[in-house]
């Protein structure tokens, strides 16, 4: 299942397209939000796409009904924000659009981050002295607190994919691979 639209809107235009739902149940009762799909947007990179990328995606799993725990939903949208972050910064001259895709399965919630551009994004040493760059250091945080996954993957048209994947339920998940320092 995917629908393919919009950044959701700023406040007083239209609303985002709604999520796919299940068919009506018994006459009276309203039908049942879907959990499991597929949902993509896309955005100018522009630093306006970070708080629209990150609302958008707390209201889909607010929608979707989606069973995160807080502290979880919290890790998932401090990730979105990070990956859309960069994707503005370091990325925009040769992208000047990405895409966000958020997928729910049965066991996680994956979010990825789509761009035209090349570069492979690293973790930076930490280093108090710098002004930024902590955002890929936090996602692996977030990532490892939670026993879940996350990774870059090119894709065929020369851009990347910056993912990351967090469990919906509680207990050990495979890591992400130890990062080159």
């Amino acid at each position: 299942m995917e629908i393919v639209g919009s950044v959701p809107p700023e406040p007083g235009q239209a609303p985002p397209p709604t999520a796919p739902r299940e068919p009506a149940g018994p006459p009276g009762q309203a039908p049942r939000p879907v959990r499991h799909g597929s949902w993509r947007f896309t955005a100018p990179a522009l630093p306006t796409s970070v708080p629209r990328a990150r609302h958008g995606v707390r209201d889909l799993m607010r929608r979707q009904k989606v069973p995160l725990a807080a502290d979880l939903l919290d890790g998932l949208l401090l990730i979105v924000s990070e990956l859309v972050t960069n994707a503005v910064q370091h990325a925009a001259l040769l992208s000047p659009e990405l895409t966000v895709e958020v997928s729910v399965g049965p066991e996680e919630v994956r979010v990825a981050v789509e761009d035209g551009h090349p570069y492979r994004p690293r973790p930076l040493l930490p280093d108090e002295e710098r002004i930024g760059g902590r955002g890929l250091l936090l996602v692996q945080a977030v990532v490892d607190e939670a026993g879940g996954r996350y990774d870059v993957e090119h894709t065929p048209g020369g851009g990347k994919v910056v993912w990351a994947a967090l469990p919906l339920a509680c207990g050990p998940a495979p890591t992400s691979p130890p990062r080159p320092r």
